[in-house]
């Protein structure tokens, strides 16, 4: 616990090596994409060296312990797409044997899309064994690969098992960071259809919506269970402050500090860097005046840097490291 801090983040990718993907066409675009990304998340000079050289349970605790992260959602990194449909990138299960390793520390955060590509049946079968069977305390939600946006209807059963469930869904919010993904499926003004028809239906919405922060905004202010993550774009801040300050004090003058909530976005991200900038994060003065937006207070920073996430999945605030 990091100076009477609890930090817990969701959103952390593990996934094996799997080189024998490597032939197909999307396979290299991708990784493409997220090395000319690091620079934007880690820090302007940052390479692939940067990254660990495995994605696995190992390397995120012993970046947790550095950083002082107590607890951490693994989440399998699918990417059907990237392969043409022939293999995920890693599987619930994989990421099921690398939380055990690791049980005090690491909760499953299940991805059991393609929803829509896969059938609606399966995926609520799958999320349903993984949150009563294996514990899984969050249900990742990654539109981009798959057939339809967030708001077919046909993606309204899978909404409905998780709303009975009780479980949060994360759900990736903006553009699609990587390709061959598709961004006019996970625009934010999507869940809007979903929460209202919804209500009950606990949301995360992942990127801060960026770069359609304002729509996410105002969907937070009108839709009680929605929460704003905020993730990958943290190491955007870490390099251009005066950017964070805006963006964080517009969700927190009009959607308040509860609704914020740290995700890790880990590897690609700094864990120390970004969280010692949360702790330390203070409105200047100047954006107070002129902007109307407030300081955060100490309570304010212990529920986004864990608080509120331990709240919505029901985990133990407790010192871990």
């Amino acid at each position: 616990m990091r100076e009477g801090y609890f930090v817990a983040a969701c959103e952390c990718h593990l996934m094996p090596p799997r080189p024998d993907l490597d032939y197909f066409p999307w396979a290299q675009k991708w990784r493409q994409s997220v090395q000319r990304y690091l620079p934007f998340m880690i820090h302007p000079d940052a390479t692939p060296d940067d990254l660990p050289k495995s994605w696995n349970a190992e390397d995120l605790i012993e970046d947790m312990d550095k950083a002082g992260m107590d607890v951490g959602f693994a989440l399998r990194e699918c990417m059907m797409d990237v392969s043409m449909g022939s293999s995920p990138k890693s599987t619930n299960g994989w990421i099921a044997e690398q939380v055990d390793k690791f049980p005090d520390r690491l909760y499953m955060e299940a991805n059991v899309g393609p929803i829509l590509w896969r059938g609606v049946k399966n995926a609520i079968l799958e999320m349903k064994y993984l949150v009563k069977e294996r514990g899984a305390k969050l249900v990742k939600v990654y539109q981009p690969e798959d057939i339809g946006p967030l708001n077919d209807p046909a993606m309204w059963p899978f909404y409905e098992a998780a709303q009975e469930l009780g479980v949060p869904l994360t759900i990736h919010l903006g553009q699609a960071w990587v390709p061959p993904g598709k961004g006019k499926y996970c625009l934010p003004i999507l869940l809007d259809d979903v929460l209202t028809d919804f209500p009950e239906l606990k949301v995360i919405a992942y990127h801060i919506g960026w770069p359609y922060v304002d729509e996410l905004i105002g969907l937070a202010m009108k839709h009680v269970n929605l929460y704003i993550g905020i993730s990958v774009i943290l190491g955007w801040f870490t390099n251009s402050p005066y950017r964070g300050y805006h963006m964080l004090g517009d969700i927190v003058q009009l959607c308040g500090a509860h609704k914020i909530i740290f995700v890790a976005e880990w590897p690609p991200v700094d864990l120390t860097r970004v969280i010692d900038w949360l702790i330390k994060y203070d409105m200047p003065d100047e954006l107070c005046e002129k902007w109307g937006y407030r300081k955060l207070t100490k309570e304010d920073k212990k529920g986004i840097l864990g608080g509120t996430l331990a709240n919505l999945t029901g985990i133990e605030v407790r010192k871990r490291v």
